[in-house]
């Protein structure tokens, strides 16, 4: 059989592919992106789901509107009305966890040689849905403020081709870091500018546990060229499948078109579920705990970082969501550094780095997450490998150096 083209541009994940070292029960892996099963409100949306297929079977294992029920988009509009971005029910569309909003924005504006604007590093997931379109990729540097403004005018000077801007602006996916509100309002100028489309992906936004606020890249827009994705599953559960897409009028029917093309509508059931489960309990109260809980181990990670790792290690202090960054000395490779000595001799796994860039690939760099794990494997975990990385670096650094 001859396949298409864009076939070849599909690859596994290279963090599945990575992961796989770690099935073993023996070792701790920082390595998935997981939230905390133990934080799942599961009695509640057991006695949601028993009260939709008891009393209202006849909907909820029906079809629906391909655009998502309606109760279910008038309380996600309200909800990003609460957040700051003005929002009627008309402008979402519920989608099959956000990581279906990458394909459709791809699908929708993405040509063969197209450019995609992506943060270096950016997020694993995205690249994967892009690629399936055969763009080019132009990256823009990180720093503590996320996205660098004037390299990013610098970047779309020099590319005419780019159709879309894709960022992660809060927590980011796998740095941690949150753009900066001076940088968002830059980004939205030089998205006007250059007549680009903005891709705000933003699934961890609820997860905040320290510092200020900031709004929406979409409800800074001016001129209707933000497309915010969002998801439940880092605030309720991602057995759902259940996200969203917030746009204008004909950049939202476009999306809408194309998601009835690809696979007709999500699961009624599971949008009645949750907007049922909106409905009766809380949210935000599940949201609080879940940040606290977080919050904790997070605390627990850094704590072991700063008292155990080596000075030459760095690592961002995230102010929410589910990972940390580490840096590593120039010419350490954590990749070969997790197969050849944490995983036999310190039974841990973490993600390295290299993956994460789309252009030119580092190897010093690693993503842990901390939300999976107990908080006491937490600290055993991040203790055994500062103790390793204590004795192993001083070592490969010289040997570096030495190279040089």
């Amino acid at each position: 059989m001859q396949f298409a083209n864009r076939v070849k541009k599909v690859q596994s994940s290279a963090i599945r592919d990575l992961l796989r070292y770690g099935t073993d029960p023996s070792v701790i892996s920082f390595g998935g992106g997981y939230p905390d099963p133990q934080l799942f409100p599961s009695d509640k949306l057991r006695a949601v789901y028993e009260t939709l297929l008891c009393k209202h079977a006849h909907r909820a294992l029906q079809y629906t509107v391909s655009d998502g029920i309606p109760e279910l988009r008038a309380q996600i509009a309200q909800r990003m009305r609460d957040d700051g971005t003005s929002c009627t029910a008309d402008d979402v569309l519920v989608l099959h966890g956000a990581q279906q909003g990458l394909d459709l924005v791809a699908k929708m504006m993405l040509e063969p040689d197209d450019t995609v604007v992506v943060e270096d590093p950016t997020f694993l997931g995205a690249t994967i849905a892009f690629n399936v379109f055969e763009p080019r990729y132009a990256t823009v540097r990180m720093d503590g403020e996320g996205m660098d403004m004037e390299h990013l005018e610098a970047v779309l000077r020099v590319n005419p081709s780019v159709k879309l801007i894709y960022t992660m602006p809060d927590f980011q996916n796998p740095t941690g870091v949150t753009m900066s509100l001076a940088r968002r309002h830059r980004l939205i100028e030089l998205a006007n500018q250059f007549d680009v489309l903005i891709l705000e992906d933003s699934p961890y936004r609820s997860l905040r546990f320290e510092g200020s606020h900031l709004p929406t890249l979409k409800s800074l827009d001016t001129e209707g060229r933000v497309v915010f994705l969002g998801s439940f599953s880092k605030i309720m559960a991602p057995g759902l499948r259940l996200g969203w897409a917030v746009a204008s009028g004909d950049v939202l029917g476009k999306l809408a078109r194309l998601k009835l093309a690809a696979d007709t509508q999500c699961s009624t059931v599971n949008m009645m579920a949750a907007s049922l489960f909106l409905d009766t309990y809380p949210i935000e109260e599940h949201i609080a705990t879940v940040c606290a809980a977080y919050s904790r181990k997070r605390g627990l990670m850094f704590q072991a970082l700063d008292s155990t790792f080596p000075s030459s290690v760095h690592y961002t202090r995230a102010e929410g969501g589910l990972f940390t960054w580490l840096t590593f000395p120039d010419g350490f490779d954590a990749t070969r550094f997790m197969l050849d000595e944490a995983l036999p001799k310190a039974k841990v796994a973490y993600v390295p780095g290299e993956p994460f860039f789309a252009t030119t690939p580092h190897i010093n760099h690693a993503r842990f997450n901390f939300s999976a794990l107990p908080e006491v494997t937490i600290t055993s975990g991040m203790t055994r490998l500062g103790e390793l990385l204590s004795a192993y670096l001083p070592h490969v650094t010289t040997s570096i150096e030495q190279i040089a």
